[in-house]
């Protein structure tokens, strides 16, 4: 499961979040769109998941401070404890999609760490569920 993790101002417009979407590998998209709780029910984010046809999903403060992530933006660090909350939101996303029990655990690897939209508003990572073999 590939999941984009987003992170963005309070501010930021739909249009915001595309383009930092955009800046991702056209080639890898997105089955889910992942960002922390409190900013899932943003109206941008709820319009551009259902232009996408795909789930938001929501994920918990204390998730996302468990990640450590390549990037290491002060703004993210001083507001979430995350060095970047489009990585930490993929990565825990597309964890989580990966547990099935009879399946085995899954784990995520970042397939693109973040990118930032032309209005500095927004960012964006991808992340992917890997199966570890039983």
């Amino acid at each position: 499961m590939i999941v984009a993790g987003l992170g963005f101002r309070a501010a930021a417009s739909e249009a915001s979040l595309r383009a930092a979407l955009a800046g991702l590998p056209a080639h890898l998209p997105p089955a889910a769109l992942a960002t922390a709780a409190d900013k899932a029910v943003t109206p941008a984010l709820q319009a551009l998941a259902r232009h996408m046809g795909v789930p938001v999903i929501a994920i918990a403060a204390a998730d996302l401070t468990a990640v450590q992530t390549p990037s290491q933006s002060r703004a993210s660090l001083a507001a979430r404890g995350v060095g970047s909350l489009a990585e930490a939101a993929a990565l825990v996303a597309a964890a989580q999609g990966g547990r099935g029990g009879e399946q085995g655990q899954g784990v995520a690897v970042l397939l693109c760490p973040r990118v930032l939209s032309p209005d500095h508003m927004a960012t964006a990572a991808l992340a992917q569920t890997q199966e570890l073999a039983r």
